[in-house]
């Protein structure tokens, strides 16, 4: 014998007949805190602040790093013997 029954409900309905928690207002405060943090990156992606986060050094380590990219397309840099 087989038997099949068809519950048409609302999710809502669902949860409350099963006893499950509502989680929508974790949701939300989860939701509020994720867009605040998202927004608090956001101002952190200024070019002046990726700046100083990949060179902290300052100006002297971007220096650096040209005087060694132009040695090296010029041979300057090269350590084979000519």
């Amino acid at each position: 014998m087989k038997v099949t029954v068809d519950v048409d409900c609302t999710p809502e309905e669902a949860r409350r007949f099963l006893g499950l928690p509502d989680v929508a207002p974790l949701q939300e405060a989860m939701l509020d805190q994720m867009k605040t943090q998202m927004q608090k990156a956001a101002a952190a992606m200024d070019p002046e602040s990726i700046f100083k986060t990949v060179f902290p050094m300052g100006s002297e380590t971007v220096t650096g790093f040209q005087k060694m990219f132009w040695g090296h397309l010029t041979g300057e840099g090269s350590s084979k013997s000519k």
